[in-house]
């Protein structure tokens, strides 16, 4: 069943639906219809009638939504609910029907998601644009009719393209018969889809599990229905109570789940209470003075790496990827093993340091810089991202080479020197984990933060 609905506004607990529209699909057509406008008892904004050609005097003798409620319900049972960006059209449904004492809930599926994934390359998936793109004419546009019929003929194309495969991306309601009587599924349903931290309690208080999601709401509904494992099933029974925490910022997520889980010891959380990387990339100089790049197990050493990885895979790729582009040895950094040259000699992508054709002097210049890239040394600076909301910046600062902590700041602060910043800043201590998370936001390659200097 595909859906599509106008409102007031953009958010459920402040807005109103005006129109509604509901295709049934049979997987290649639409079979049967349901639609109406809806009076919402309240006045239209004037932009929204600008937006969507709904006005005050068009819903003035529509029926109101308890009115056509029974009837939408018989219309959807045993349907899933299909709609573009799903989770706003049913969201806001599962809302008007709360506030009439009903808890709707169906099976549901996004069209952003799914097309995507199985029409993938477009430019936008907004749509309209998507629309266009795929040669599908828009007509009526931002109103529920037109576009629940663009996005049934979207969902047709998707599942032309996806075949059986499309069930795994449906998205099922929770099984309150398998949840623990205490939790409270009203809050659940209001957890946001936002970066942070969350606490899983059992019914004792006692917190079992620490996590961190940049969509908080979907990451705890995932535990929540994950029986295929032994562990996954026994947290859905003990977990009676939800606790989160905004971030904005997944690197001070990832600081502050770490900091909690060495903190609090959670039973649930035993692989993580030691170290979340462990693996390394560690810098060695063998017998001829060559600088070699080693992928080791942290648990061995106690040296510090240049980067840490949770896995041997993502290791091995990253030090094949800096191999290859500072036209290193792969002999020397252990991805190649010969008695004589390496591979990448042969196709002219290594000077000759595995034949010692390139001097140590030579080679070890292009390693140290690498090296120089990956270690804070004795710099002090800031790494600034998104705050918990508009109006704030998040804040993590590194002092002297150290880790000192992270805080919030106000959106406009850097208008006084980086030096007046500590005040924002809560202190932390350093360790492994805590170097090895700053150091994997340091290496990336997009402006997700800013890196500002003291």
């Amino acid at each position: 069943m595909v859906v599509d609905i106008e409102t007031t506004g953009g958010s459920p607990t402040t807005s109103k639906i005006t129109e509604i529209a509901a295709f049934k699909h049979d997987g290649q057509q639409i079979i049967e219809e349901f639609s109406s406008l809806i009076n919402p008892e309240t006045r239209i904004p004037d932009f929204i009638t600008r937006l969507t050609g709904i006005s005050d005097g068009m819903v003035e003798n529509a029926p109101k939504f308890y009115e056509i409620a029974k009837d939408f319900i018989e219309f959807t049972r045993d349907c899933i609910f299909v709609a573009h960006n799903v989770g706003f059209d049913y969201g806001m449904i599962r809302h008007e029907f709360k506030s009439l004492g009903y808890d709707f809930r169906l099976p549901h599926l996004c069209t952003v998601r799914t097309a995507r994934q199985f029409l993938p390359g477009k430019e936008s998936y907004s749509l309209g644009k998507l629309s266009k793109s795929l040669g599908i004419t828009l007509t009526g546009r931002h109103r529920a009719g037109g576009d629940a019929q663009a996005t049934a003929e979207i969902f047709t194309l998707i599942v032309a393209k996806a075949g059986e495969t499309l069930g795994n991306y449906v998205q099922h309601e929770l099984n309150p018969k398998l949840l623990h009587p205490q939790l409270d599924l009203n809050l659940i349903d209001n957890l946001p889809s936002k970066t942070g931290v969350y606490k899983l309690y059992n019914e004792f208080n006692q917190l079992i599990y620490i996590g961190k999601s940049k969509q908080i709401k979907s990451r705890i509904e995932q535990h929540l229905r994950n029986t295929k494992t032994k562990k996954g099933a026994q947290m859905i029974q003990e977990i009676a109570r939800v606790e989160f925490e905004l971030t904005g910022s997944e690197l001070i997520a990832l600081l502050l789940e770490s900091q909690l889980i060495k903190q609090h010891k959670p039973i649930y959380n035993r692989r993580l209470r030691t170290s979340r990387f462990p693996y390394g990339i560690y810098d060695i100089i063998d017998q001829n003075n060559y600088i070699n790049l080693a992928i080791l197990s942290s648990a061995k050493t106690n040296q510090l790496p240049l980067v840490s990885f949770t896995s041997r895979e993502d290791a091995t790729k990253f030090l094949t990827r800096l191999t290859e582009e500072h036209t290193l040895c792969q002999k020397l950094n252990g991805l190649y093993t010969s008695k004589s040259a390496c591979f990448h000699y042969g196709i002219k992508q290594c000077h000759g340091a595995c034949i010692q054709e390139e001097s140590a002097e030579a080679y070890n210049l292009r390693v140290e810089e690498i090296i120089d890239k990956y270690t804070f040394n004795t710099g002090s600076f800031y790494i600034v991202g998104k705050g918990r909301h508009k109006a704030e910046k998040s804040l993590v600062l590194v002092e002297r080479g150290t880790i000192a902590g992270f805080g919030f700041a106000p959106f406009h602060f850097n208008h006084r020197k980086p030096i007046f910043w500590k005040q924002f800043i809560d202190l932390i201590p350093e360790d492994r984990d805590a170097r090895s998370i700053v150091n994997g936001a340091l290496r990336q390659r997009d402006n997700t933060y800013q890196i500002i200097h003291f």
